[in-house]
């Protein structure tokens, strides 16, 4: 017959399958995290957040791995303080980076401590796992090139940045009318060391990446006068502009820059939340594709690197080319 029995149960089977099929396509996607000493909580509160839409709500920060660095006090402080918050996000706390790779669909690795990322990120690697880093990438040009070697290797997408790039005036000055184009560039941050950890790798890359989104790539050589309360890196770029990252330790501290053009002189920079960073990172586990290049992040680190020998030099420049020289052979080439 044709409404026989039959098929009536063939049919609902069929419906229940693909209604399951369904709901499963818009699950969030599970994101576990390695080091809950730094943006974890704050990340995780937006979004885990019932009210998260877009972006936000199609992931979900399911388990961390706490993480922590012994040597550096604020590692652990800040780590003593984030577990019970995590926990009532409903994140599970885990106690290896095997299990959390397990339990997730991307990692995360947000570790304050840039020494640690390449042996946090190997694992991770070797997973397969679409993998977003915190700022910095590594503490070092070398464990960068690292990292992306053996991404490459295993065909796993790599992103970081610092939530200071997608800021409205940084990512976008270049469209601002009064401009024009733009010939230089002062961009200033705090600038907080860490004795075991090199210096702008620590906090300085909250001014240095916004340099770059700022003035792109190109950069030759790095000079930097060093004081107490005060830091000052003068690059110049193969075009002969001049960008300048100004590290604040004493006196009043924000975010921001001036941007020079052919048109005007304009206010830049600033820092719009970590909102617009965590969508650009839900966009990349979605898509794979990596929304700041290799080739850019890593000459953002060489400058902070070269800034670092010049420092050591008494303020000599040091080139880009030399830092990059030394950390591939380093990393055989």
């Amino acid at each position: 017959m044709k409404n026989s029995p039959l098929k009536l149960l063939i049919a609902i089977f069929t419906l229940a399958s693909f209604q399951a099929q369904a709901q499963d396509k818009v699950l969030p996607t599970k994101v576990g995290i390695i080091g809950i000493d730094a943006h974890a909580p704050s990340w995780t509160k937006i979004i885990n957040d019932p009210k998260a839409e877009g972006e936000l709500a199609d992931m979900t920060i399911v388990a961390a791995f706490p993480g922590g660095s012994p040597d550096i006090p604020q590692s652990m402080e800040l780590l003593a303080k984030a577990r019970e918050p995590m926990e009532k996000l409903g994140v599970e706390m885990v106690d290896s980076i095997d299990t959390l790779i397990k339990k997730s669909d991307v990692v995360m690795i947000l570790s304050i401590d840039g020494r640690t990322h390449l042996e946090q990120a190997i694992p991770v690697i070797e997973a397969g796992k679409t993998l977003y880093i915190d700022k910095p990438i590594a503490a070092s040009v070398l464990d960068a090139i690292k990292i992306y070697r053996l991404a490459k290797e295993k065909k796993v997408p790599v992103f970081t940045s610092s939530s200071l790039r997608y800021a409205d005036r940084a990512l976008n000055i270049h469209k601002d009318p009064k401009l024009g184009k733009i010939t230089g560039a002062e961009v200033y941050s705090p600038c907080k060391t860490e004795p075991n950890h090199p210096d702008f790798f620590w906090y300085g890359i909250h001014g240095v990446e916004p340099l770059f989104t700022i003035m792109g790539t190109g950069c030759k050589t790095v000079t930097r006068i060093h004081t107490e309360g005060t830091d000052v890196a003068v690059g110049i770029w193969e075009d002969g502009r001049i960008g300048t990252y100004r590290g604040i330790r004493d006196g009043q501290r924000g975010y921001g820059a001036t941007v020079f053009g052919t048109k005007g002189v304009v206010q830049g920079g600033g820092f719009d939340g970590y909102a617009p960073l965590i969508v650009e990172i839900g966009k990349f586990f979605k898509s794979g594709e990596t929304p700041v290049s290799e080739a850019e992040t890593l000459e953002i680190l060489a400058f902070m690197e070269a800034a670092d020998e010049s420092k050591r030099q008494g303020g000599r420049p040091v080139t880009t080319a030399s830092v990059m020289e030394k950390a591939l052979k380093a990393a055989g080439k």
